[in-house]
């Protein structure tokens, strides 16, 4: 054909030689559009639907079990297996620059989805993970039109160039990242995991409401905790504008995020991690250990405990108990945001400095479980991104 380009990408699976050839994606699939179900009609049991919104709070390159279900009305569109489905809309271009193979048959195929049916030349999960990454990608993005709300349509899809290797060398590509994504998906589970497991035990191990003692505790240790607020056992101080703070005096002091903040700031939490905080963290609390952060009107800084007091204790309190109490408390203006009583007057309750160190110290092992299972979780999607741009053209 005419339109064909020949090319090859960096890596390669053995045994694979041949030039990838130039298509246009309508010359090689099938368009129709998924039928209009919202979030609205979500049922506990029923059949099973997909809607778009899948594609960005969970996505994956092929879909196999699906969670969500509602009562099927007639004229419903129903996949056969190997669709790839592609958003319609979305808030951003990138948003919608993402592709899925819906594997089994019998699922409902939601509103705002378009569905692509490959004809026999083309993988699915190739032509998913060609989507989504990549030129393709990048072409896919341009073509989205709106502003607040961006679209896509079939029309658009058509002429959206893509790069196709062999059939066999496209069903290894596609089973390469479809075993990348099941190990990365497995590793979310155990990050999320460790994050559960935290959880529980900040329930377990400080008192409820109402309650003097938690239900879990170290043994040899049975006196009841003590109610303190927290400005008696801390000293607690915001910035007046945007500085530069380093601490070296090991105090280990932490933040109290004062409002949303419209830009990002980075806070060192537990000396390993760095998280940069977005909308919606009023409230969260961030331990620093070493190094430098921003430390301005919109932040608390919480330090020079009292004997008394541990520092890492108080921290793990806090993570229990604070952020709600900020956001039933919170002072709006413009934005929600905290004031100096808030905090100073925000009780806790105390066992004795040895039993607040041991505590401090456990979780402190889990946090650097955690630590350890993102920043596995990051390299594994790094290794993919890597893969992606060497393995496609």
């Amino acid at each position: 054909m005419s339109n064909k380009q020949k090319a090859v990408p960096q890596i390669r699976f053995e045994g694979f030689t041949g030039a990838w050839e130039q298509r246009k994606l309508g010359e090689v699939t099938e368009f129709s559009k998924g039928s209009g179900y919202s979030k609205a009609d979500l049922t506990s049991q029923g059949t099973p639907i997909i809607l778009y919104g899948r594609l960005y709070t969970k996505y994956e390159t092929e879909i196999n079990d699906v969670d969500t279900f509602v009562h099927m009305r007639d004229n419903s569109v129903l996949s056969q297996g190997g669709e790839v489905i592609v958003p319609s809309s979305g808030e951003t271009a990138e948003d919608i620059s993402r592709a899925s193979v819906v594997t089994k048959a019998g699922v409902i195929l939601g509103g705002d989805l378009n569905i692509v049916k490959p004809n026999t030349t083309i993988h699915p999960p190739f032509l998913a993970v060609t989507i989504s990454n990549g030129n393709q990608q990048k072409e896919l993005s341009r073509r989205a039109q709106g502003k607040s709300v961006v679209h896509i349509s079939n029309s658009d899809l058509m002429d959206v160039l893509l790069r196709l290797p062999c059939l066999e060398e496209q069903s290894s590509i596609g089973e390469f990242f479809r075993t990348f994504d099941t190990i990365i998906t497995n590793q979310k589970r155990k990050l999320e995991g460790v994050k559960r497991l935290k959880k529980a035990y900040l329930q377990q191990m400080f008192p409820q409401v109402g309650e003097t003692t938690p239900k879990m505790r170290f043994s040899g240790f049975t006196d009841p905790w003590i109610s303190v607020s927290l400005g008696a056992i801390s000293n607690i101080k915001t910035g007046a504008s945007d500085v530069q703070d380093a601490v070296a005096d090991g105090k280990y002091p932490f933040f109290v995020r004062s409002e949303k903040v419209e830009r990002s700031n980075k806070y060192l939490f537990d000396g390993e991690a760095i998280l940069v905080p977005g909308e919606g963290r009023l409230g969260d609390i961030y331990h620093y250990i070493n190094g430098k952060f921003d430390y301005h009107q919109r932040v608390y800084k919480i330090s020079d405990f009292s004997s008394d007091a541990h520092c890492l204790f108080v921290l793990y309190a806090m993570q229990k108990t604070f952020k709600q109490h900020a956001m039933t408390f919170t002072v709006r203006a413009t934005v929600d945001s905290l004031r100096l009583p808030m905090l100073t007057d925000f009780n806790i309750l105390l066992p004795i400095i040895e039993e607040q160190m041991k505590i401090g110290a456990f979780f402190v092992h889990i946090d650097t479980q955690i630590t350890a299972q993102t920043q596995k979780l990051e390299q594994l999607s790094k290794l993919k991104a890597a893969y992606l741009q060497r393995m496609f053209i």
